[in-house]
């Protein structure tokens, strides 16, 4: 299957950390995002996001997009795995979008490809091959 993982969107700064929202150039990261993924024939099955509000609305834009509304996922919050993704996508299609954080991004597309941990800015995204 294909992941496409997506860090999430330019947040706010503040407290409480799980409801930092996006700032307004992170929702235009957010849906220029979702729009350039629907331009390359990007449509997954699922999108799964984080349950903390910055990458709650950086999946509802993105989803937006991409005609598909997003399902949070516990396993996907702050301190997320490659073990861990792997147990939230499996059974939800062929192609699956996750939004999540970093450090989180990074050091699973590294888990899952192998070799050192990819840059992850802020509404990035990085396809990768998943066994599940």
């Amino acid at each position: 299957m294909r992941l496409v993982l997506v860090r999430h969107a330019e947040a706010a700064p503040g407290a409480p950390d799980a409801e930092r929202p996006l700032t307004s150039r992170g929702r235009e990261q957010a849906r220029e995002l979702g729009e350039r993924l629907a331009r390359e024939g990007i449509r997954p099955e699922t999108v799964l996001t984080s349950p903390l509000r910055r990458a709650r609305e950086t999946a509802d834009l993105v989803g937006t997009a991409l005609g598909v509304g997003p399902e949070p996922d516990a396993r996907l919050a702050p301190g997320a795995t490659a073990e861990r993704v792997r147990e939230a996508i499996a059974g939800r299609g062929e192609l699956v979008l996750a939004v999540g954080h970093q450090p989180d991004c990074g050091r699973i597309a590294a888990a899952i490809r192998g070799g050192p941990e990819p840059p992850f800015p802020t509404a990035g995204v990085l396809v990768l091959d998943v066994a599940v």
